[in-house]
């Protein structure tokens, strides 16, 4: 996880399964908790997404937006990519290319 002055960023590795999804739910309360509006997970390091992984990432949107904040997600690979086209996830989240993209064109239009 990494804090940046705006937002923070949680990176989540490997598979994004049931424990997986456990601890990205608890590091986004976190952040949450420290009172920050924006998050950004960042999928990069990520090779394969489960039900329960999928889950965890509405789950988080739902407390994200529950508590007055924005999520978003960026560095998909093809595979997840797949994945949030075939559940239309790619509807419900905000995907962007990288972090960098991210910083340009979210953070841009929050200022």
């Amino acid at each position: 996880m990494t804090s940046q002055a705006q937002y923070e960023v949680v990176r989540p590795t490997g598979i994004l399964d049931g424990t997986q999804a456990i601890q990205l739910r608890q590091q986004i309360s976190e952040k949450l908790d420290k009172k920050t509006d924006i998050v950004l997970i960042d999928l990069q390091e990520v090779t394969f997404i489960d039900s329960s992984g999928l889950g965890a990432l509405v789950s988080a949107l739902k407390m994200v937006r529950t508590r007055g904040g924005k999520l978003f997600v960026c560095s998909i690979n093809d595979q997840v990519r797949m994945l949030f086209e075939l559940t239309s996830m790619d509807r419900v989240f905000k995907i962007y290319k990288d972090e960098y993209t991210f910083k340009n064109e979210a953070l841009q239009k929050s200022q």
